[in-house]
């Protein structure tokens, strides 16, 4: 099982009095999302934002990375979509068994922030941690699976989802099916969608994140 790492910023090992850990998306790297540790710092004191690369090459973009193969952007089998996600759950649990070790910090002191295929991993394994984590945010992702979460979770971490209304790479009913989905398993869901916006984070989805980071952090 390989071991995630990636680029950090904020406060130094050992020293942080929270975590905010990026999981970005398909065919990127943690370099992709540790720039929204900026304009989060201020409103963190004390955080430390990581930001680990998924631990497959990704097929459809040589320089970047994947959590899992998606079939219809690379031609992989459905197997083996379902198996590398499978490897995906296990190496970003280690990874955080691995940070709380290291930074002195549990779930309760930590929020997790996906884009894309990572809010895909991050609502596949908040729900499914033994302690809870603090929150969820989830930017133009979906829920896999939603049927099976209700008999799987284990905790209810609160959770915010953001999508455009123009996203050309994940619907935005994507959003809606999540909501549902999460709030049939008992957690509380806050939603937002962006007009105009395509597959990305925009100024007011950021700024909805950043209030709910500090609600649940601080």
């Amino acid at each position: 099982m390989p071991v995630l790492t990636g680029p950090r910023a904020g406060a130094a090992k050992g020293q942080a009095k929270s975590l905010v850990i990026f999981l970005h998306g398909y065919g990127a790297d943690g370099n992709d999302l540790i720039g929204l540790a900026r304009p989060l710092a201020p409103i963190l004191p004390g955080a430390a934002f990581l930001s680990p690369d998924a631990p497959e090459r990704c097929a459809a973009s040589p320089f970047g990375r994947q959590w899992f193969p998606i079939p219809w952007i690379d031609g992989s089998p459905q197997q083996a979509m379902l198996d590398g996600f499978a490897r995906a759950e296990k190496s970003l649990n280690a990874y955080l068994d691995e940070t709380f070790a290291a930074e002195g910090l549990d779930e309760s002191k930590t929020c997790l922030v996906g884009f894309s295929q990572g809010t895909m991993m991050a609502l596949q394994v908040g729900p499914r941690r033994e302690k809870q984590l603090a929150g969820i945010v989830g930017f133009s992702g979906r829920l896999t699976s939603p049927e099976l979460l209700k008999a799987e979770i284990k905790t209810k971490p609160p959770v915010l989802l953001a999508h455009g209304d123009a996203d050309e790479v994940i619907p935005v009913e994507s959003i809606h099916d999540a909501r549902n989905g999460l709030a049939a398993a008992g957690i509380d869901v806050r939603w937002h969608v962006s007009r105009g916006v395509g597959h990305g984070i925009d100024e007011e989805g950021l700024t909805l994140a950043a209030h709910f980071l500090r609600d649940a952090l601080l």
